[in-house]
C-alpha cells in the first residue's frame, strides 16, 4: 500500500490544522504566477496544491481538494452529497459534469405529506428520509477517468492523512459544530465524533479513523469502493435502521452525467455554466441578458437605482425557475427558449427605472415548449486548465445522519425538490410540477459554477455556496468585475445583496447598502431582510501580466494560493 506521507504534506497539517483565519485579507488576492487552487478550507487548499507542485494537472487537484474538504469541512465538504464540475482545458474545450444526488428509487411524489396534504418540512431536512443518492465520489472518479494525469490513489491519499492524522478545527466550525448538537444527537441512535456534550472549541484535534478507512477503500477501489462493497453495505444498513429508503440497487446504479454547458455573453465576456439540473447557469445567464438590457453597470455599485434593477430582474429570473426547470431526463425544460434573446428582451422590457413590480404580479413567463450547505473551489493550474466544482449536502451537514462505522454524513437533498407545487423549501424557494419527486430523478439546484473567457482566453473561474444566493452571488461577482473593475478579491468581498421573488423582499448583507439609499428604496416599497453573510465565493482572475489572482472569501475559513 503505497502512503503519500511525504514530509512537505505532514508539514501542512502541523503548520495549518491550527489555522482559524487566512493570511490574504488585502484588497488584492494571493498571487500566483503559475497555478491557484481557492477553497473554503486551508488545509483543502494545500491539499490542492500539493498535487499541483508534484506534478498533477487542475483535475487531480480538484479530486484531492474535493476528498480533503469532507474531513476538514464536514459542514458542506463530502463524501455524501454532490455536485456540479464546469471545466476548460487549455485549448478552449469545455465540458460539464452533473453529480448531483438522485432521489432513490423508492422516493414518491407526496412522501413529505401527510393524509391531509399538508407538507412535513422536517421529512426532508432532518433524518435519513431526507437523504438522495450521493454523487460526490462519482463524479470525482469520472473527472479522473476523463482527465486525470496522476494515480487515482495519490489524489485520495492527502484526504487520508488528514482523517487519520487529525488537525485541528477552526472556531468557525467549532460554532457550526456546536449549532447542530441538538440535531446529531436526534438523527443518530449511537454516538458520532461531532457530538460533544462539553462543546466544541477552536483548536480542538480531531482525528477521523471511521472516515480514513472508508477513503481508504476509495483509494484501492475507485468508484466501486464507496458504491458497493463495505461502504454501501454501511449505508444500506444506516438507512434500514432508520427508516431511510436508500438501498444498495439506488447506490450501484449511481451515475454522474457529462453534459454540454451553457454558454452565454455579457459584454464581450463568453459565459460558459452548468445546464440542468442546475438552475444556476440559466438563471445566471438571465441575469445577464437582463442586467445588459438595462444598463445596470451605468448606475454606481449597490445605489438605489443599481439595487432597484437587481431586484427587478432577479424577480423575474425566480419567478421563470420556480416554473420551469426541473431534471430534463424527467421534463421538458426550455432551456433555449428561456435563453433566447426576444424571450428576455421581452421580460425585461416591463422594468420600470422608478417603479417597483409586486412579486404578486409577476409569474413564470410563457414560453413555446419545442420537443445554506455548498462549499465551491475554483483551481487553475500551469499548464492553463481550469476547473470550477460546486458540491453541496444541502443544509449545513446535511440531514445530520453520519453513517455507523463510515464515519461521514448524509446530504438532505431531497428537500431541493418540490414536495408540494407551491410550497416552499428550507430556503424559501417555490417550484412546480418540474421539479415534484420522482424515483430516480435529480433534485434542482442553484449551484452555480462558472467559468469567463475574453478575447478566446481565460479570464475567471467563479462560484459559491449560499442556497438560492448562489446565483446572485455569482451574477454580482461577474458585475463587480466586469462593470465596476474591481479586483477578484474586492469582487468577492463587496457586499451582497438577493430578490428570488418569494418572497416579495430584498435580503441584504449588514453594511451592503448605505441608510440613505435604503431610506429610497422602503419609500419605494421594498421591504428588507438584513443578514450577516449571502454567499462565499471562491473565484480566481487571470490578470493582464498573466498572473492569477484568488479571491478567498472572508466569510469564512476561505483560503488561496497560488505559486
Amino acid at each position: 500500500m503505497q502512503i503519500l506521507k511525504s514530509s512537505l504534506f505532514l508539514s501542512l497539517i502541523i503548520v495549518f490544522g491550527s489555522c482559524s483565519e487566512p493570511s490574504n485579507r488585502t484588497k488584492t488576492g494571493a498571487i500566483g504566477d503559475s497555478a491557484m487552487v481557492v477553497s473554503a478550507h486551508p488545509l483543502a487548499t494545500k491539499a490542492g496544491l500539493f498535487i499541483l507542485k508534484n506534478g498533477g494537472n487542475a483535475y487531480d487537484a480538484a479530486i484531492a481538494t474535493q476528498f480533503a474538504l469532507a474531513v476538514v469541512y464536514p459542514r458542506a465538504g463530502n463524501i455524501g452529497g454532490g455536485g456540479f464540475a464546469v471545466i476548460r482545458e487549455s485549448d478552449g474545450a469545455i465540458a460539464t459534469l452533473d453529480f448531483r444526488e438522485k432521489a432513490p428509487l423508492a422516493a414518491y411524489k407526496t412522501m413529505f405529506q401527510n393524509d391531509s396534504g399538508l407538507v412535513i418540512s422536517e421529512l426532508s431536512t432532518l433524518g435519513h428520509l431526507g437523504a438522495g443518492v450521493p454523487g460526490s465520489v462519482a463524479g470525482m472518479w469520472q473527472i479522473h477517468q476523463k482527465y486525470g494525469s496522476m494515480p487515482w490513489r495519490e489524489l485520495v491519499q492527502p484526504a487520508i492523512n488528514l482523517a487519520f492524522e487529525g488537525h485541528r478545527i477552526t472556531a468557525d466550525e467549532a460554532d457550526a459544530l456546536n449549532e447542530k448538537q441538538d440535531d446529531f444527537k436526534e438523527a443518530n441512535d449511537w454516538t458520532p465524533w461531532v457530538i460533544n456534550d462539553d462543546g466544541w472549541h477552536e483548536g480542538a484535534y480531531v482525528r477521523q479513523l471511521q472516515l480514513a478507512a472508508t477513503l481508504s477503500f476509495v483509494r484501492d477501489s475507485g468508484r466501486d469502493g464507496f458504491y458497493k462493497g463495505i461502504v454501501a453495505k454501511q449505508i444500506a444498513d444506516e438507512m434500514e435502521r432508520g427508516d431511510g429508503i436508500i438501498t444498495l440497487e439506488d447506490l450501484e446504479n449511481y451515475e454522474a452525467i457529462w453534459k454540454e454547458p451553457l454558454v452565454g455573453t455579457y459584454k464581450g465576456h463568453k459565459v460558459i455554466s452548468m445546464p440542468p439540473t442546475s438552475s444556476g447557469g440559466i438563471a445566471l445567464l438571465q441575469l445577464l441578458q437582463g442586467a445588459e438590457q438595462v444598463n445596470l453597470g451605468d448606475h454606481p455599485h449597490n445605489s438605489t437605482n443599481a439595487v432597484h434593477l437587481m431586484a427587478e430582474i432577479e424577480k423575474r429570473v425566480f419567478a421563470d425557475r420556480a416554473k420551469h426547470l426541473g431534471d430534463p431526463d424527467f421534463y421538458q425544460v426550455p432551456v433555449a427558449e428561456i435563453l433566447s434573446t426576444q424571450y428576455n428582451s421581452d421580460r425585461f422590457d416591463e422594468i420600470n427605472i422608478t417603479e417597483i413590480t409586486p412579486s404578486s404580479q409577476i409569474k413564470g413567463g410563457d414560453v413555446p415548449y419545442e420537443s445554506d450547505q455548498t462549499t465551491h473551489f475554483s483551481i487553475v493550474d500551469s499548464y492553463g486548465n481550469a476547473i470550477s466544482i460546486t458540491t453541496t449536502l444541502n443544509l449545513n451537514y446535511g440531514c445530520k445522519v453520519w453513517v455507523k462505522g463510515a464515519g461521514f454524513v448524509l446530504n438532505n437533498e431531497m428537500d431541493d425538490f418540490s414536495a408540494k407545487p407551491g410550497v416552499p423549501n428550507f430556503f424559501g424557494l417555490v417550484g412546480a410540477e418540474a421539479n415534484a419527486i420522482a424515483p430516480g430523478k435529480r433534485m434542482l439546484s442553484s449551484m452555480t459554477p462558472t467559468i469567463l473567457e475574453k478575447d478566446g482566453k481565460l479570464k475567471a473561474v467563479l462560484g459559491s455556496p449560499g442556497g438560492a444566493t448562489i446565483i446572485t452571488s455569482v451574477f454580482q461577482t461577474v458585475i463587480n468585475l466586469v462593470d465596476y473593475d474591481m479586483s477578484m478579491q474586492e469582487a468577492v468581498e463587496a457586499k451582497k445583496i438577493h430578490h428570488q421573488w418569494l418572497p416579495d423582499q430584498i435580503k441584504m448583507e449588514t453594511g451592503a447598502i448605505r441608510p440613505e439609499t435604503k431610506t429610497e428604496l422602503e419609500q419605494q416599497g421594498y421591504k428588507f431582510q438584513e443578514v450577516d453573510k449571502i454567499g462565499r465565493n471562491d473565484c480566481i482572475l487571470i490578470l493582464p501580466d498573466g498572473k492569477l489572482e484568488g479571491g478567498a472569501d472572508p466569510r469564512g475559513d476561505d483560503y488561496a494560493e497560488g505559486y
